[in-house]
Order: structure tokens, then C-alpha cells, then sequence
């Protein structure tokens, strides 16, 4: 088990914490293959480099901005854990991102620059990818989020646990396509474990053609989403609100039949410790000591990014740490 340092400080309103491990089950997984990326309001950065925990400072990182990321490596394509990490080092010499806009373009250039250092276009087959699931927090404006994959950003709050990412799946591609509804896509999706996967960070795309791997990201908009979805697009800005929990996880943690039933569980659990390092904590004891019956094993990350009430006005000011 990995944990974040709790040296990290996100100014006085956000509480976050990470854990990563190797992952639980019958059969644990031998290298894990997952990531997390924290970069704190004065530029400290946490994540793991050869499945180790490590830390950075990024120079000229602007005071009070964060930025908050996880990442599950394809293991089946081989090289997982290495386009994880790779993307992971493109972050971290990426510069703060104020707008959207800004966000994806830069994201999109490390995801055509590492598909060039991995392998050309003969080699697609071949290629390693990952999922990239990414809060961007400039200072008092809503967060940005980009998402690629099949790791979810959740929202934790009243009782209940609402994913907030669409997952990159063939569920998904089929409904765009009209061919399922609803209620079918919410059982696939959340009702069920599924390995298969539609997009990734590096790898490339199968929705805008299904017969074949296209190189560049297929961004998830309300055009192309059903109805249902069209409210969960891929990169948006996302208000977070005060007293609310934000969990950003790769899918060892639902990877079993019956996940909406285990997921429920989630909310009672982290509102079983008040800082986030603890209900970040709380929720790795449960999935190791009171495992769905099904659980396939998988490696575990989760980022707890817990929004406390809004500071009064002289508590604004940024110190240079945690007190």
C-alpha cells in the first residue's frame, strides 16, 4: 500500500488524500500497474515512479492552483504501467491550466507525442495505454476535468455516490448508436463487470470507427452522447460544492457483478472519518476486509479530494503549508 505524503497542502477549503495498491482478491495482480498524480498549491507533486511513492516540486507552479489525476496502465496491451508512468512525467512538466480550452489542447499534444515514442502507426496493435481521469483546480474558479478510459470520478454526498464520468466502453458506443437505452447501459456499465475497453490515454479510439484503432482522443460530447449521458461529457468545468466528497478511481474497485450494491456502501464509509486521509483509509480496509463475494482481482488508486465550507475572508490567504 502506497499513500500520498500528508505533507501536501490544497489551501484551506480542499482536504485530499491518495492511496495505491497492488490490489486485493484471490489472485493479486504481480506489478501494479495504476497511478495518481497530486500537485498541491505550491507546486509539490506526489505520485509513483517504478511503483514506488515519489515527489517533486514543479518550479514556477502558481500558488493556490491543483491538479489531481489518476491512471490505470493496460496490462493486456503490455507496458502499462510505463505509458502510465510516461504520461504521469508529461503532467508534471505540463504548466497550470486555467481554461478548458488550454487543458485539452496540452493534453491532447502529450497524447500524440507519447503515441510517437511508444510506436508509429504500424505498431498501433502494439501500442501500451492507460486511463486518465484529471481534476484541473485553478484557484476560486470550478475544476476542469478531462477524462479518457474507464477509471470514474464520483461524487459523494448525501447518502449517495453518483459517477460523474461516462465510462469508455463498448456499452457506451453502443448506446451512441441508439442500439441500447437506459436502463441497459446502467446495468452493463454499473450492474456488471466488463474488461473491454473503447478508448485510452496514448492507445487511441474506437468510436469514431468501430471497425478499426484510430490514433487521436474521441472527446465525449452531449452530440454524440444518448440524452441520458449528454450531461457527463468528457471535459468540463465541475462546481464543487462545500461538504461534498470527490472520488477519483481506477475500476478495481467496482470489478465485480452487483457493483451498484457494493458502490452504495461507499458513502457511509468515508463519512466514517473527518479528514480525507482516513475515509480515504476507511475505504481500503472495507474493500480488503468486507470484499464484494466477486471481487475480481485488480490494482486499486483512489484520490479523496473532500471540499470543506467556504472560508471566511481573512482565512482566504495561502500559508505556506498546513499548520
Amino acid at each position: 500500500m502506497i499513500t500520498a505524503p500528508d505533507s501536501l497542502y490544497f489551501g484551506p477549503r480542499l482536504d485530499v488524500a491518495a492511496q495505491s495498491s497492488i490490489g486485493e482478491g484471490e489472485r493479486p495482480r504481480a506489478e501494479n500497474q495504476d497511478n495518481f498524480l497530486l500537485i498541491d498549491a505550491n507546486g509539490n507533486a506526489a505520485f509513483l515512479a517504478n511503483q514506488q511513492a515519489s515527489t517533486a516540486t514543479v518550479s514556477g507552479w502558481p500558488q493556490g492552483h491543483a491538479r489531481l489525476a489518476v491512471l490505470d496502465g493496460m496490462g493486456g496491451h503490455g507496458h502499462g504501467r510505463e505509458a502510465a508512468e510516461a504520461v504521469v512525467a508529461g503532467m508534471l512538466a505540463m504548466p497550470a491550466c486555467a481554461t478548458l480550452g488550454e487543458l485539452s489542447d496540452r493534453l491532447d499534444s502529450l497524447h500524440h507525442h507519447l503515441q510517437a515514442v511508444f510506436g508509429d502507426d504500424s505498431q498501433v496493435d502494439r501500442r501500451p495505454g492507460t486511463t486518465l481521469t484529471l481534476l484541473e483546480i485553478p484557484l476560486g474558479k470550478p475544476a476542469l476535468l478531462f477524462h479518457v478510459g474507464d477509471s470514474r470520478l464520483y461524487r459523494v454526498a448525501g447518502g449517495r455516490a453518483a459517477p460523474l464520468t461516462v465510462d469508455h466502453v463498448p456499452a457506451t458506443a453502443f448506446a451512441m448508436a441508439g442500439l441500447i437505452g437506459e436502463t441497459e447501459w446502467w446495468q452493463q456499465v454499473h450492474g456488471e463487470h466488463r474488461s473491454q475497453i473503447s478508448q485510452a490515454f496514448l492507445l487511441g479510439n474506437a468510436f469514431a470507427n468501430p471497425a478499426q484503432l484510430e490514433d487521436p482522443l474521441f472527446a465525449l460530447s452531449p452530440r454524440e452522447l444518448p440524452d441520458f449521458l449528454g450531461h457527463l461529457q468528457d471535459r468540463r468545468a465541475v462546481e464543487l460544492e462545500p461538504g461534498a466528497d470527490y472520488l477519483l478511481a481506477t475500476d478495481g474497485f467496482w470489478s465485480c457483478s452487483g457493483a451498484s450494491a457494493w458502490v452504495s456502501r461507499w458513502p457511509a464509509v468515508l463519512a466514517s472519518a473527518q479528514r480525507a486521509d482516513a475515509a480515504c483509509a476507511a475505504l481500503f480496509e472495507e474493500i480488503r476486509m468486507n470484499p464484494p463475494a466477486d471481487l475480481h482481482s485488480d490494482n486499486l488508486t483512489a484520490i479523496l479530494l473532500r471540499v470543506q465550507a467556504e472560508p471566511a475572508a481573512d482565512e482566504t490567504a495561502l500559508p505556506g503549508g498546513p499548520s
